[in-house]
């Protein structure tokens, strides 16, 4: 199995240097596989090695090509001195320059930020070949979700809000075990998610909140489309994931025993099977003159 960081140049108008560099990671399946790659994108506050402490190990054993980015400002990503001006176009420009770098359209997995991310990706209409939507912010915005997080939980709403103004000095390992994870987490593992924090753009959230609104209509999108949440989801509760699937008519499934943060919880692999499963039920095949090649 091959395992690589590469660089992704990207242009960066706001400093007016020539490039902005990505950082990638990407994982290969033991023997080259014809079947789309897939592209994990991260939410707000981390990076891509989220995806690599299981999906992307995971899914190159059974067969695909992964690969997983940090947006700029995040991460092993440049333009970290800079986050506080971007705006989720960037985040989308970014997303549209790896996606080319890509061998043929890949299935877009976004989780929370990520999968808004996607979705405005999606109102250029551009050549994938499934989208999948985890923990993801709907598509009326955040305002929704941050409402039914003050009723249902106002005082982690609070600590989030004072999280999200001044940054990770002011969290805890106890905030992020409530906000983003079931109450079995280990605490050793708590800490080193932790370690991962970082602060986010403000800009971008307030995008979220509706200066930036999704443009796309209901039964818009045409390509294979599934709506992922968690039963113990504190801030994109059940009922919006299955707004989300109305929205683009799209299935969805809610896991019982998981919190916000899927992908790193102790039962991750229930995700990541049911994924694997609905890929495979969906028929997503390589492009004609990539099977042909």
């Amino acid at each position: 199995m091959c395992y690589i960081y590469p660089k992704i140049e990207i242009p960066n108008y706001l400093t007016g240097n020539s490039v902005i560099y990505l950082d990638i990671v990407s994982r290969y399946p033991e023997t080259p596989s014809k079947s789309p790659p897939l592209l994990f994108l991260h939410g707000s506050f981390t990076d891509a090695r989220v995806w690599d402490e299981h999906f992307l190990p995971y899914f190159a054993q059974h067969g695909y090509e992964t690969h997983a980015f940090s947006l700029r400002g995040h991460g092993r990503s440049e333009g970290r001195q800079h986050l506080h001006t971007w705006r989720l176009a960037d985040y989308v420009a970014d997303l549209a320059q790896v996606t080319a770098t890509l061998s043929q359209p890949p299935v877009l997995i976004g989780h929370s930020m990520g999968g808004m991310v996607a979705q405005k990706y999606l109102e250029t209409a551009p050549a994938l070949a499934g989208v999948v939507l985890m923990a993801s912010v709907p598509p009326q915005g955040l305002l929704s979700s941050n409402l039914h997080m003050a009723m249902r939980h106002p005082f982690l709403f609070q600590q989030m809000l004072l999280f999200s103004l001044l940054g990770p000095s002011y969290g805890s390992i106890d905030m992020m075990r409530r906000l983003l994870f079931s109450p079995d987490m280990p605490a050793t593992k708590l800490h080193e998610f932790f370690g991962h924090i970082q602060a986010e753009s403000q800009v971008v959230s307030m995008d979220m909140m509706g200066l930036n609104p999704l443009q796309l209509k209901p039964g818009q999108v045409k390509i294979p489309l599934l709506v992922l949440g968690a039963q113990r989801d504190v801030f994109v509760s059940p009922p919006l994931i299955r707004e989300t699937a109305r929205f683009y008519q799209a299935d969805h499934h809610i896991f019982p025993n998981m919190a916000h943060a899927m992908m790193l919880e102790a039962n991750w692999q229930d995700a990541a099977a049911y994924l694997r499963g609905w890929i495979e039920r969906a028929g997503i095949r390589p492009r004609p003159e990539t099977a042909a090649a």
